[in-house]
Formats: structure tokens, C-alpha cells, sequence
């Protein structure tokens, strides 16, 4: 390999915040070249796996990032040893195309950092973590000032008011968040779904749908709005 060029890279795509700022600083880096989108999917729904997204706003997303999908499809409930194998599975096709790497949004959570280094491992990959170690607050609003444009689609309502759900992630939502909940939802006090922001050739025309609590959780549904298209234009 050329000293000029880059080793390539996927990133575990949520379809959040998170995700889009990572990617974001990712491509202004030297190190690495993102050429495509890991996604979990929980089979039954068709939806991103914990955001609750619809997969034609994924595709939506991979779109106008120029960016293809790999969804990785798993079932419900889904056992580790059955995660590992599908994600095994994804990720063996992909290190044949010479990815070395795979980029994840995660900011703090040392247990889940070490998870996945270690499956990684396995595979004879690596994982990188460009946000690693930012502090919540500062990242939070960076990610605003940056131009992300997002909207809660998950909460914990352990954690957060459940009307909190389906709001934007902006300086209104930041400064009405629990004093002990993270600014970024690391701990896994709200998700995501990103609309616009750097990278994006165009935002997603996105409306929100009806609230549930199902399984503990709040979810809101994002729908397609017209205009909406995962063909790259």
C-alpha cells in the first residue's frame, strides 16, 4: 500500500447522530476511507435495530451520503452467539475486499468498546472510535453547531419525560434533558434518526408519525415524506 493511500473502512451505521458525526470525522481525517454503512436490522420489522427506524429512511440515508448498505438482519430476541454468527457472516465478504476497519460512534461505554474490539479481533479487524473519550456536553453541541439535524426516535422514559420523544435534537431539547441524563443519550437515555448534516447531498424529507411505549421503551415513527428517495440523485 501506498504511503498515500488510505485504508478502507465501514462504519456501524445507526442511522443517528452519533453515527453521522463519526462519519463526519472520519472523512475529514488521513487514515481511513468509509465506503459503506453496517446496519442491524431487526428482521420482523424491517426497522434499524433499537432506533426503530424505517429501513426505506435508512435507505434514504445511505443515499445521499453516496454511501452503499451492508444491513446485517437479525431476529427477535436475538441471542449473542446468533449476533456474533450474523455479524461474522457480514464481515468475512468484506475483509475479502480488502476493509480493515470499522468505524462506531460510541463515546464512553468502556464494556461495549472492549466487545467490540474483541469480535473484530476475530475477524482480523479493527474498530476505531473517533469520538472516544469527548466530552458529552461539548460533543453535544458541536454535533448542533455542525449542522446535524436530528430527531429523537427512542427513549427510556426511566430516564427522560416520554414527551420528549420525537422532538428535535437541538438546544431547546439539551437544556430541558434531567440533569443526570447524558447530553448524548450514551447511556442509553434516547436514540436518534439524522435527516440532514454533513455529508448529506440533500436532506431527507422525514414527518413524524405516533408515539408507542412498547417493551419499556418510547418510540416515535418516522415516516417517509413525500419527495423522500434512496436513489442517489
Amino acid at each position: 500500500m501506498s504511503t498515500c493511500e488510505k485504508e478502507k473502512a465501514w462504519i456501524a451505521w445507526s442511522s443517528g447522530k452519533d453515527s453521522l458525526w463519526a462519519l463526519h470525522r472520519v472523512r475529514h481525517s488521513a487514515d481511513l476511507e468509509i465506503v459503506g454503512l453496517l446496519t442491524t436490522i431487526t428482521e420482523a420489522y424491517g426497522r434499524v435495530s433499537m432506533h426503530a427506524v424505517r429501513e426505506p429512511l435508512l435507505e434514504a440515508q445511505a443515499a445521499a451520503l453516496g454511501l452503499p448498505m451492508h444491513p446485517v438482519r437479525i431476529p427477535t430476541p436475538c441471542s449473542d452467539d446468533t449476533y456474533g454468527a450474523l455479524m461474522r457472516r457480514a464481515l468475512a465478504p468484506a475483509r475479502e475486499l480488502g476493509i480493515t476497519n470499522i468505524v462506531f460512534g460510541d463515546i464512553s461505554l468502556a464494556g461495549v468498546r472492549a466487545y467490540r474490539e474483541s469480535r473484530l479481533a476475530e475477524v482480523g479487524m479493527k474498530a476505531v472510535f473517533p469520538l472516544w473519550g469527548k466530552d458529552t456536553a461539548s460533543l453535544a453541541g458541536d454535533i448542533i453547531e455542525g449542522g446535524v439535524r436530528a430527531y429523537l426516535t427512542c427513549l427510556d422514559p426511566r430516564k427522560l419525560p416520554r414527551d420528549m420523544a420525537g422532538l428535535p435534537f437541538d438546544s431547546d431539547l439539551l437544556s430541558r434533558l434531567p440533569e443526570d441524563a447524558d447530553p448524548c443519550g450514551e447511556n442509553g437515555e434516547f436514540h436518534t434518526f439524522a435527516w440532514d448534516g454533513p455529508g448529506f447531498s440533500h436532506p431527507i424529507p422525514v414527518r413524524v408519525g405516533e408515539t408507542v411505549e412498547r417493551d419499556g421503551f418510547v418510540f416515535t415513527d418516522l415516516m417517509p415524506a413525500p419527495g423522500t428517495s434512496s436513489q442517489t440523485e
